[in-house]
């Protein structure tokens, strides 16, 4: 009879895990898709790669849908045997905490390595693929992909560009661009026609205005130059595909463990946390899920949402104070973890009467 109570309840946790996964990424997804759309059509994103994007995207939401997930799903399917009066029956059939605890981690067996691999690895891979396919799309860039008609930011110099209409070859008509000049002036240019080609420089293009003037100067004051021009060339360097500061939340986790600031042992932390969060919360929601017969499925979902909240808003505001240097990296993100884990083992010990064959 256990084997075949292990099996159902395995069934149990394991479809509604695989229904609330999939329900929380859709969603996500949803949102996903419509930036990414957006994007494409601002020209931050080639249009062929904006499946790669929304598939990189499933690798870093994975790292907290598969907890939360879990989570509910614990929360869910144990809830409604206790509503339908299955729990008290296998209780009276002598079936423990280790009853329900053993077909749970037949589930958290492969869920625990696939979310170390996500958050340590996996998803800070994705996250710089992602970075890096902006940043080549920022490279390829061209007068073509700014839509007629609109003040379009252009270049890593963040120039304002605006041309009433661009031709099929790429050139744009009646053309303004206003950029910040190195010295603090403003340089205002309007030309006639437009157009960027490659320079000798594979790091730098050109952009070549014709028939045009170009205003220079410092705003607020009558210290202006008008220069009047018939072809007008203005270079902009290309930005770099390799960030010689890349941030911690892209860095290997060799990478994070050779640098040894605080906030790269900030973002260790948070990477092993994930993991460890996914198997105490699973472990509480056994206790957490407890309720009377008939008391409705949903009756705890509000209690989980609110306790997986806390429990990740705790583990950032640990992780922010690491990177200020307000606690030791010793004490860190631990901490958090210890205080579930005392809340798990109070819980079992009083649900279970643990403290009346140890208090007299």
């Amino acid at each position: 009879m256990t084997r075949i109570l292990d099996r159902y309840i395995f069934r149990e946790i394991t479809l509604t895990w695989l229904g609330v996964t999939m329900v929380l990424m859709l969603i996500l997804l949803t949102n996903q898709f419509a930036r990414v759309l957006g994007d494409v059509a601002k020209g931050k994103l080639p249009k062929d790669a904006a499946f790669d994007v929304i598939g990189l995207s499933v690798a870093q939401y994975l790292t907290i849908l598969v907890p939360i997930g879990l989570f509910l799903s614990v929360m869910l399917a144990l809830g409604r045997l206790y509503r339908d009066s299955e729990m008290p029956a296998m209780m009276a059939c002598r079936i423990g905490p280790s009853g329900i605890y053993r077909p749970l981690l037949w589930l958290l067996v492969p869920l625990a390595p696939a979310v170390a691999w996500l958050s340590i690895s996996g998803a800070p891979q994705a996250l710089e693929a992602v970075d890096r396919i902006g940043a080549e799309a920022r490279r390829e860039a061209d007068l073509a992909s700014i839509e007629p008609g609109r003040f379009t930011v252009f270049g890593p110099d963040e120039a304002v560009v605006y041309g009433e209409s661009v031709t099929a070859e790429g050139d744009m008509e009646n053309v303004f661009i206003q950029r910040q000049a190195e010295n603090g002036q403003v340089e205002v240019v309007i030309a006639a026609r437009g157009e960027q080609i490659d320079s000798e420089d594979e790091e730098s293009r050109l952009l070549v205005l014709h028939n045009g003037r170009r205003y220079e100067g410092v705003p607020g004051t009558s210290q202006f130059r008008v220069v009047e021009f018939a072809e007008h060339g203005i270079p902009y360097h290309l930005p770099n595909l390799e960030k010689e500061d890349p941030k911690p939340r892209v860095m290997s986790f060799s990478a994070l463990r050779r640098a040894g600031a605080a906030e790269h042992v900030a973002e260790q932390q948070w990477r092993i946390s994930i993991p460890l969060a996914t198997i105490f919360l699973a472990i509480l929601a056994v206790p957490l899920s407890k309720s009377r017969p008939r008391a409705g499925r949903y009756g705890r979902l509000a209690v989980a949402l609110l306790v997986f909240i806390i429990y990740f808003n705790m583990l950032n505001a640990a992780k922010a104070w690491i990177e200020q240097e307000s606690i030791s990296p010793v004490v860190g993100l631990w901490w958090v973890h210890a205080c579930v884990v005392a809340i798990t083992l109070t819980l079992l010990a009083y649900q279970n009467n643990w403290h009346k064959r140890i208090l007299p």
